[in-house]
């Protein structure tokens, strides 16, 4: 059963057991959240989002209609996602680019990640990095944009 603090405010019906969610955070109707994974205070999660198990989200995080994110994957403080290429006030796109995290991938405090863009599996992204486009397998990225510094080993 999951534990959902009394002054979070969510709406989905599809929380995994043993997944903790805490105050002030907002997860919208038809968002489906895995088993053991900690949705940290101040954090939304709209409707069309899909996280997988043991997914740790910390404070400061909003993930946008069309985010994936695999089992295993860690979200530092106030990372950015986005979903749309081309944003304007008012005016809406066809549909959202989302963002896919892959599995064991941990994503640093502060990075910004551009809609559409696949980290891959066991990626790191650095603190404050800008990513602008895919990141391969186990690849350690920094900077803006972000590069490519090197691999994790297994």
């Amino acid at each position: 059963m999951p534990s959902i603090h009394a002054l979070a405010d969510v709406k989905s019906k599809t929380i995994g057991k043993d997944t903790r969610i805490w105050q002030f955070s907002i997860v919208f109707e038809g968002a489906v959240i895995g088993e053991n994974c900690n949705i940290c205070a101040h954090t939304l999660i709209e409707s069309d989002v899909r996280l997988g198990n043991n997914v740790t989200v910390k404070s400061g995080v909003f993930l946008w209609d069309g985010t994936r994110i695999e089992d295993n994957v860690f979200i530092g403080p106030n990372a950015t996602f986005t979903n749309d290429l081309m944003p304007r006030s008012k005016v809406y796109p066809d549909y959202f680019s989302g963002i896919t995290v892959k599995q064991g991938a941990s994503i640093g405090a502060n990075a910004t990640l551009l809609p559409g863009i696949t980290i891959g599996r066991y990626a790191m992204i650095g603190a404050g990095a800008v990513v602008t486009r895919d990141v391969p397998e186990r690849a350690v990225v920094v900077g803006n944009p972000a590069t490519i510094i090197r691999y994790m080993d297994k």
